[in-house]
């Protein structure tokens, strides 16, 4: 009876060790599993609080790079193609300079033969190297009927045409943008051209000789008339103007 209770107490308190055994596993095991987790969770929210610091950063200095190359801050990079240059041309102001240049000499070379047919007119001289008979006389001319015109001497009207012809055929009026001025400068050489075919006519017709100084400057009108209608087909009828209507052109 005795040996019975012992052996049964023995059982019991090896049950009893077993089951304290078992306890403490479990206990550990729970322990370890609970660590591992709580590690896991510190690890993956760090890993994910480090990306989006490096992605937030990344982000950030992306725009703040964007903001200072528009500021102007940061140059741009380059690209291989070069950014189109605005080259405006330099148009010719008026007809071509040789044009403008033959009209202003052949109007200086007229005014001066004019001034010298008005003061060989109120001075009654003799015109030099002119001969005074046959098809070729100079005096039977400049003494004439016909060389008045509503009782003004024929050479006061050419000088008058003429200083006027040196102001209207110079460089600044070919360069002017003035219609009007280019409009009076056609005009006077129509009006020129066709009272020298009037006195030609006369000196031919009516008076039967002719004058080498008058036919100098018959000839003189004649070019400046025909270098005023090439520049007025070749450039147009305000020449001086055409030159700002230009629009600049892109270089590629």
């Amino acid at each position: 009876m005795t040996a019975s209770k012992s052996s049964r107490a023995r059982n019991a308190r090896i049950a009893g060790q077993a089951s304290s055994t078992r306890a403490s596993s479990t206990s550990a095991s729970s322990t370890s599993a609970s660590s591992t987790k709580a590690g896991a969770a510190k690890g993956g929210a760090a890993v994910k609080n480090g990306s989006t610091a490096r992605n937030g950063g990344a982000t950030g200095n992306g725009q703040a790079r964007t903001a200072a190359v528009r500021n102007g801050a940061v140059p741009r990079p380059a690209r291989g193609a070069q950014t189109p240059v605005i080259v405006a041309d330099s148009p010719q102001r008026g007809p071509a300079v040789w044009l403008q240049v033959a009209t202003f000499v052949l109007a200086l070379a007229g005014l001066g033969v004019s001034i010298y047919l008005t003061i060989a007119h109120f001075t009654e001289s003799t015109l030099a190297g002119c001969s005074e008979s046959g098809l070729v006389n100079c005096t039977k001319v400049t003494t004439s009927p016909q060389s008045y015109v509503f009782g003004i001497p024929v050479a006061v009207l050419g000088l008058a045409f003429y200083l006027f012809a040196v102001a209207i055929m110079s460089p600044w009026a070919w360069q002017a943008t003035r219609r009007e001025i280019h409009l009076l400068r056609i005009a006077s050489m129509v009006v020129g051209i066709g009272f020298v075919l009037y006195l030609i006519y006369a000196e031919l017709f009516i008076i039967g000789s002719i004058c080498l100084y008058c036919t100098s400057v018959h000839a003189i009108t004649f070019l400046l008339f025909v270098l005023t209608a090439i520049a007025a087909a070749a450039w147009g009828l305000v020449p001086g103007a055409a030159w700002k209507s230009r629009p600049a052109r892109q270089s590629d």
